[in-house]
């Protein structure tokens, strides 16, 4: 098969699919005597990109393969597509999901010692419950408490290929600094009444917006876990 229709093929799938799609998922498009090689299948991914650029939308690597999106920059006049407001998380969950991120595995005993303050069940709920994080163990400890990792969701969700490319801590200076890096695909604005609650952990404190980045398609969202 020849790189150009092969091209119009791996288009159309990655935006029939709404999600990422790896290697060996767009190779199981084919019939195995037309299934291209994998370095095929990578140079025509290569010029797709390239094709992107200067448009409104872009090809990601992500932690499960390859998707369209809407570029991040025009987050703020695409979510005008739709009525419902934003997401929007609280400092605490951010906080909790950054440590998380960054230090995992812990448990929450772990977070609260960090951040010396209590972490709510409503956090943890929510982060399993959109899974960003995962059990992947207890600690060896009297009761046993579970400890906590991210998944391929979040490395989606983020727009990250992998945990490398999270930004330096030393890169800013407070929480509110990781709201630019927040994403928001179609699926999610379809009517998930629960995720567009305020969860907030302690009085007063400041929710963030997740307003960014769209993906190009309509599907369900569709969570993958890491290691």
């Amino acid at each position: 098969m020849d790189n150009d229709q092969l091209k119009k093929i791996i288009e159309g799938a990655l935006l029939a699919a709404g999600r990422s799609l790896d290697i060996g998922q767009l190779q199981g498009l084919f019939d195995l005597d037309q299934m291209p090689p994998k370095d095929q299948l990578l140079a025509v991914l290569d010029d797709i990109g390239n094709d992107c650029r200067g448009r409104g939308y872009e090809l990601k690597l992500t932690g499960s393969g390859y998707r369209f999106q809407v570029c991040q920059e025009l987050a703020p006049w695409i979510n005008r597509l739709w009525d419902e407001k934003p997401k929007k998380y609280s400092r605490a969950l951010l906080e909790t999901l950054a440590l998380i991120a960054y230090r995992q595995p812990l448990t929450r005993g772990d977070i609260e010692e960090i951040r010396g303050v209590s972490v709510s069940s409503e956090i943890i709920k929510t982060l399993l419950e959109r899974e960003w994080v995962r059990v992947v163990g207890h600690r060896d400890v009297p009761g046993r408490p579970a400890l906590y990792a991210t998944t391929r969701e979040f490395l989606d969700y983020f727009s990250l290929k992998s945990l490398e490319q999270l930004p330096a801590l030393n890169d800013f200076r407070d929480i509110d600094s990781l709201d630019p890096e927040l994403s928001l695909d179609m699926a999610d604005r379809g009517g998930d009444t629960t995720d567009q609650e305020q969860f907030s952990e302690e009085p007063g404190e400041p929710a963030v917006e997740d307003d960014q980045s769209i993906v190009v398609a309509n599907a369900d969202d569709n969570g993958i876990t890491q290691h």
